[in-house]
């Protein structure tokens, strides 16, 4: 199950989010580590978790949730993630309080 901890109280986003958003969830927090999430995607999560996305310099992207702010660089030429940056995506979730529990 999908949980967004807030620092005041529990909140459950599992509403918020339609299939595609949990499978996207999933792929980030499957062991091993994925190759092969698409960015936009990952992208599409943040804000339906009701994170903020804004353009930075180039390809970086900055993404701020639950007041956690973390910037990544949009992949090039290809759009998926690879296992490096996935990583980082799944740390600045856990930082931002979302975890996903049925793995």
């Amino acid at each position: 199950m999908l949980k967004c901890i807030d620092t005041v109280a529990k909140i459950d986003t599992t509403s918020l989010l339609n299939n595609k958003h949990r499978e996207t969830l999933r792929l980030i927090f499957d062991t091993p580590i994925r190759g092969d999430v698409n960015w936009r995607d990952i992208e599409k999560l943040m804000v339906a978790l009701g994170g903020e996305i804004s353009e930075g310099n180039g390809s970086r992207v900055r993404l701020w949730l639950n007041g956690v702010r973390a910037v990544f660089h949009r992949p090039h030429p290809r759009p998926t993630t690879d296992k490096g940056a996935l990583k980082s995506v799944r740390r600045f979730l856990e930082n931002a309080g979302v975890r996903y529990d049925d793995l």
